[in-house]
């Protein structure tokens, strides 16, 4: 009789065990499918906008990353140059001068898909091959492609013994509407009235290099009256010397420090 109570017992506990094991392998084979399901289910928040990828590549060549949108700015130094970026989808050229036009480049380049924005002057210089790929913008114009809106906006120089590089209305610099961030690229320029005039500006890239284009001083008031959100100082080599963006950095956010100032490599392969 008590052996039959102990085997009862054990029969008992056996077939309890036997139960929670078989709980346990059905949890364990159920949990990928609803954790499947979560991943499936929850979404992450839509943003407002798509993250802007800024490339320095070289004095005033600029790569831009939006969504599947690449943009090349004034692409000089061969195909290596740009060995790690992906083709281009649009071009801008601002200038015709060896710092900003390249046909050496743009022959290098996988180019097949791009749109290439350049002014009247640059347009002359480009070989026929690539003319169905032209859109050509005078100062003023617009135009619209990959929901990104360009604008040419003049780029010339004011002091008289200077007048001789860039003259008005033969290059442009480019405002780049994207969604509603406003992108400004000075081009070769002094601080003109059409920059000091410029509205809603997020990101200018401002050049600054004697004995081409303007002073930190100069640089530094015209940023100071249009206001940008930010600053990229660019194209600060200069010949012989190279500007002193520390200064105009300070020339800036003394007076202003709403305006920040935002320094990236763009001579990767010299000590400034």
């Amino acid at each position: 009789m008590i052996k039959l109570q102990i085997l009862t017992k054990e029969l008992f506990l056996f077939s309890i065990g036997c139960c929670l094991l078989l709980g346990c392998k059905d949890k364990t084979a159920k949990q990928p499918e609803s954790s499947a399901k979560t991943e499936i289910e929850v979404k992450q928040p839509e943003t407002k906008h798509s993250e802007l990828k800024i490339i320095p590549i070289s004095h005033a060549t600029t790569v831009l990353e939006w969504k599947d949108i690449t943009i090349y700015i004034d692409p000089v130094g061969g195909a290596e140059a740009f060995a790690e970026q992906r083709p281009p989808d649009l071009i801008l050229i601002t200038d015709v001068h060896g710092d900003h036009l390249s046909i050496e480049t743009l022959e290098a380049l996988d180019t097949k898909k791009a749109k290439i924005l350049v002014p009247q002057a640059v347009a002359d210089m480009i070989p026929d091959n690539f003319t169905p790929q032209l859109d050509v913008l005078q100062n003023g114009d617009t135009k619209e492609r990959y929901d990104i809106m360009i604008e040419a906006i003049p780029m010339y120089n004011l002091r008289e013994e200077a007048l001789k590089f860039h003259e008005k209305g033969r290059g442009n610099g480019y405002v780049l509407q994207i969604e509603d961030e406003r992108l400004y690229f000075s081009g070769d320029t002094e601080d003109i009235p059409e920059m000091r005039a410029l509205k809603n500006i997020d990101k200018a890239f401002i050049c600054m290099n004697l004995p081409y284009t303007m002073t930190p001083e100069s640089a530094a008031s015209a940023v100071l009256e249009f206001k940008p959100k930010e600053v990229y100082p660019y194209h600060y080599r200069g010949r012989p010397d190279v500007s002193d963006v520390a200064q105009f950095k300070e020339l800036v956010q003394s007076q202003d420090t709403t305006i920040q100032v935002i320094q990236l490599d763009w001579y990767p392969e010299e000590a400034y």
